[in-house]
């Protein structure tokens, strides 16, 4: 009980500290990517920028239910999805402010976590990642069904949001860096709940729940706030992929979008925040790179993760740490 209620320790210090420098490292190389881009002459790096972050910000929000809270989810990209139509539906209706289409996909996210959330965490298990893979399916499909908004075939978007008014996203600098602004802010806000004491309750209850629940802390009520929390931060990842693609389609809630998610977070790294950051950047440009070698890079990426998973359980942070580069246990 001393240890979840105490602010700081020298032992969790370390921790939280290397947890930061390395997602700063991440976001000065993100910094740098346009400026490069310019020197390159090759704008197409900006957009693919805008699109790692995206899914950046969507790993590190799954990251903070299956890695400090061992939940598996295997529907989070509905929440992707409600972001996404949260920016199309809205800009229907003559709404274009970036803010307003964030907050309205994150209340969309929010409702879905809760009821959802509320059921599955009743299951443990294999149980949880079916049932949560069955609420995402049940999303994917209602989506498809709505004909208004282009069905399966999805819908474009007449033009991106607006800040304030402005039409800062109209470039793809301007889009970039907002973009990354929102990443840094939730990267913070999800470090100061890791660190805070809900996030060391929550970190309790995977280790062992029976214990935490006889000490007079209810599991179910922070993995519910956890799994809504995780939930809103997917969905502003979906309006930036919105604004990014200038396309909404129910594919980006397929049940494969919350299993490259899932990969993501492995390959950079369970439990580390920094990490899934890290693993949305490998993932992608891995995925741009093979693909120029070969129609089947798919399979020459599936053995580069195997390799990784059996030579380093931790992902890119394990490697990392066996090089020194990354100091204490996150």
């Amino acid at each position: 009980m001393t240890e979840l209620t105490a602010t700081a320790t020298p032992a969790n210090r370390p921790a939280l500290s290397g947890r930061v420098k390395a997602a700063l490292v991440l976001f000065v190389l993100f910094a740098l990517m346009p400026p490069v881009a310019s020197a390159l002459d090759d704008p197409f790096y900006v957009l693919i920028g805008t699109r790692i972050i995206a899914y950046a910000i969507a790993a590190m929000a799954l990251d903070l239910i299956l890695g400090y809270g061992a939940m598996v989810s295997f529907g989070h990209a509905a929440y992707l999805g409600f972001g996404t139509y949260a920016v199309a539906i809205l800009s229907r209706h003559g709404i274009n402010d970036l803010f307003l289409q964030i907050v309205f996909a994150m209340g969309i996210s929010a409702v879905f976590a809760f009821v959802t959330g509320a059921i599955s965490l009743r299951t443990r298990g294999v149980y949880f990642i079916m049932i949560t893979l069955a609420f995402g399916q049940m999303a994917f499909f209602f989506f498809i069904s709505l004909s208004a908004y282009g069905g399966d075939d999805g819908v474009a978007l007449a033009q991106r949001s607006t800040v304030l008014g402005m039409d800062l996203l109209e470039t793809n600098f301007g889009l970039y860096y907002v973009s990354l602004a929102l990443l840094i802010g939730l990267f913070f806000l999800c470090h100061r709940i890791v660190g805070s004491r809900f996030g060391r309750v929550l970190t309790g209850v995977r280790e062992n729940p029976t214990r935490m629940e006889a000490i007079g802390f209810s599991p179910f009520r922070y993995q519910l706030t956890a799994f809504i929390i995780s939930g809103c931060i997917t969905g502003v990842a979906g309006v930036i992929l919105a604004n990014q693609a200038q396309f909404v389609s129910p594919a980006f809630m397929s049940w494969h979008k919350s299993g490259e998610l899932i990969v993501m977070v492995v390959l950079g790294g369970v439990g580390t925040l920094a990490g899934p950051i890290a693993g949305a950047v490998a993932a992608l440009m891995l995925e741009e790179w093979l693909g120029h070698f070969s129609d089947n890079w798919k399979l020459y990426f599936g053995i580069f993760l195997v390799l990784m998973v059996l030579f380093s359980p931790h992902g890119i942070t394990g490697v990392l740490r066996k090089m020194g580069l990354v100091r204490g246990q996150e």
